[in-house]
């Protein structure tokens, strides 16, 4: 194995080996070099090289997503650690552990007018859980640094390296602990290159912590007494991991006669008598003359929420208006009060929660579920009939898509109107789905799709839209994507969700500006990337298409599928009066 001979490094790769962080992507640069030099020369570590800063952020959280655990990303000094930011936030309030490494310029450099130099201690601090802010070595380039930084060496070598220890401690366990992302912030000095076959330094044994445990602090007694006398009870579940929740505990939610559990695309939750498609519900009461009297029929006396982030405006929109009496989010970590109205953050897992408090021997105290039940029933066959009455668009294809994915892949949905396309459509229980919703950006959509499908098990499908799938492009630069990576690019010729918006005008403004019309195509960006590239016009193509998509081949595939923009927008607003 070689290492840098600057302690620092030596003592940041030793901790992450220490704590098994094995995934590290790397952003190619020189002040970074003691680092890259020491991760990718030893085995233990898997490394990738990812140029696009914003890119490898993403990529590396999809990757963090789906193993569950911590995935460093390493980058040079300046602005390059600026790109990682968006892929943070995303991972702040998606809970996801990603770790930043930002090699910086010795303090003495900083805002004297050197090049690549920024202020970079602290700059992620409002979006992560811990700033790791290292100490530079003085047993490195110490003429340097009597030269230039003689306050450094008022330290000695043993109190730095005490200082950095511990501070990468703290942040390791941060991001272990608490599943938040953290950043590590190392300044080095040139040389930048030199090399050792062992470490100079010895690092104390990791603390590896725990999160406490407050499952005892509440009255389960009392909670499961309020559960049981509660007539109109709604779970409502947000981003959720696969297998995360127990059948035994989904079965005894569905047999509550007086429950209604609402979840989303994202919650990978599946039932026949869930509520799947919740803007299916809400949108014909908000059409409906009857509006007031519906909505307080629908107003929950108890709100159970777990998960992440909901999708629904609708939803939000209702139970702002229509508060239930208690609001209790189940959660270790946080909770948000998203309707303005929580009352209890039960701090344990849903799993344990439900088995505290729902009862097999519940009698129905109203006609809650029967009536909601029988709403859903017919939202379904109604928009059944009417696939049946429209032309080729948005709403046809994304039906015929869904329908049509394999079981078992892994599927991620780019934001927009692509997610909220995908809420009006049952998805089979088989698919594992995500979607960055922590801040429900388009900027890194492929990025995290092929971070994620490096360790699947199955294929990946990525769902997307033209202008997610355009701003994204650099995903696609790197050689670490599978033969078995699909895309289906949904291309309407600009941001058709601000023609669902209100405010919608057909103006040459509004088509510049907020839909930012084009007439682009994916194939030369396939072509670049070596992908195999199909497309579909109408229903027929696309169903032909869909065929042989999915077959095994020796290149990922993209399948354009163009629908007609200034359609898609009636088409879908009209589903929404044909089920009132």
């Amino acid at each position: 194995m070689i290492y840098s001979d600057i302690p620092s490094a030596q003592t940041l790769v030793l901790y992450f080996k220490s704590r098994g962080v094995k995934n590290i992507v790397i952003s190619p640069g020189s002040r970074n070099a003691p680092l890259t030099i020491s991760f990718t020369k030893n085995s233990f570590f898997k490394c990738f090289s990812i140029v696009d800063e914003r890119c490898a952020a993403f990529f590396a959280m999809g990757m963090a997503q789906h193993l569950q655990e911590p995935v460093a990303v390493l980058c040079s000094s300046g602005s390059a650690m600026l790109n990682f930011y968006p892929a943070v936030a995303e991972a702040y309030y998606s809970d996801v552990p990603l770790i930043v490494v930002s090699a910086d310029r010795p303090s003495y450099r900083i805002d004297i007018g050197d090049g690549q130099t920024i202020r970079q201690e602290n700059v992620l601090q409002k979006h992560i859980g811990y700033s790791a802010n290292l100490k530079q070595d003085i047993a490195h380039a110490t003429g340097t640094i009597s030269k230039y930084g003689k306050s450094l060496l008022e330290q000695s070598q043993e109190e730095i390296q005490e200082h950095n220890e511990a501070e990468i401690s703290k942040a390791l366990s941060v991001a272990f602990d608490e599943k938040y992302p953290v950043h590590i912030n190392i300044p080095f000095e040139e040389p930048l290159y030199g090399r050792v076959k062992e470490p100079s330094v010895k690092i104390q044994d990791l603390d590896k912590g725990f999160m406490e445990d407050s499952l005892n602090e509440e009255n389960w007694e009392e909670l499961a007494k309020v559960w049981q006398k509660s007539s109109r009870k709604m779970v409502l579940v947000g981003v959720n991991q696969p297998n995360a929740i127990e059948a035994e505990i989904l079965e005894a939610l569905v047999k509550d006669p007086n429950t209604l559990l609402f979840t989303e695309t994202t919650s990978n939750l599946h039932h026949p008598e869930f509520f799947e498609s919740i803007d299916s519900i809400i949108a014909p009461i908000e059409k409906s003359e009857n509006r007031e009297e519906f909505f307080k029929t629908l107003q929950p006396d108890l709100l159970v929420t777990f998960g992440g982030l909901i999708v629904s405006k609708k939803i939000k929109a209702f139970l702002r208006e229509y508060k239930p009496k208690q609001h209790w989010h189940v959660d270790i970590k946080k909770a948000n009060d998203t309707f303005y109205c929580l009352t209890k953050h039960i701090r344990t897992t849903p799993n344990h929660f439900f088995k505290e408090v729902v009862s097999s021997e519940i009698e129905p105290l109203s006609d809650f579920k029967i009536f909601w039940e029988r709403k859903k029933d017919s939202y379904e066959a109604k928009r059944d009939a009417y696939l049946k009455e429209i032309p080729f668009s948005d709403f046809t294809a994304f039906d015929e898509i869904i329908k049509k994915i394999p079981k078992g892949y892994q599927v991620h949905l780019a934001n927009s109107s692509t997610v909220r396309y995908a809420q009006l459509f049952p998805m089979d229980s088989s698919l594992k789905v995500f979607c960055n919703r922590g801040t429900s950006g388009i900027d890194g959509t492929t990025s995290t799709a092929v971070g994620s499908s490096i360790y699947s098990k199955v294929p990946t499908l990525l769902l997307t839209g033209d202008l997610s799938f355009f701003y994204d492009s650099n995903a696609l630069w790197n050689k670490y994507i599978r033969p078995d990576f699909r895309i289906v690019l949904i291309n309407n010729s600009g941001g058709g969700i601000f023609r669902i918006l209100p405010g919608k005008e057909d103006t040459e403004e509004f088509e510049t500006f907020f839909e930012t019309s084009h007439e682009l195509s994916a194939k030369h960006l396939a072509d670049m990337y070596g992908f195999e590239h199909i497309s579909a016009e109408n229903e027929v193509e696309l169903e032909d298409r869909l065929k042989e998509f999915y077959s095994k081949s020796n290149q990922p595939k993209i399948l354009e599928v163009a629908t007609p923009r200034v359609l898609n927008n009636k088409i879908l607003l009209g589903y929404f009066d044909f089920i009132s």
